[in-house]
């Protein structure tokens, strides 16, 4: 079954107006989290640090180099993702509306390439 990366984009400073409206949100992602895993679509998920926390790793001229913070600038980063099965781009796609919902975030759907 195809897989897909649905990821959940949002500004640093977080998209919720207040603690209440994050404390809905995590609830809300939790449940959702349990019924993707009863449908048997779970394959992986988990949420992310601050971009202030990233590390990039280049190579230029043979040597690596380590930098702080994130590889692409801006004010959106991923602040979190799903991974999960789906018989087509229209089942994955019904989890990110659901998932939209929950997170109160923009999601975005991406399939894998497949192995074959």
């Amino acid at each position: 079954m195809p897989q897909y990366l649905l990821s959940v984009h949002g500004v640093e400073e977080g998209p919720y107006a207040t603690p209440e409206d994050m404390e809905r949100a995590f609830r809300d992602v939790g449940a959702l989290n349990a019924e993707i895993r009863a449908s048997g679509a779970w394959v992986f998920a988990g949420g992310l640090m601050p971009a202030s926390t990233a590390r990039v790793v280049r190579q230029s001229d043979g040597a690596l180099l380590h930098t702080d913070g994130p590889y692409l600038e801006g004010k959106e980063h991923i602040g979190g993702f799903w991974v999960i099965e789906a018989a087509d781009d229209s089942a994955a796609m019904s989890w990110a509306d659901r998932a939209t919902v929950a997170c109160q975030g923009a999601v975005e759907v991406r399939p894998f390439q497949n192995d074959g």
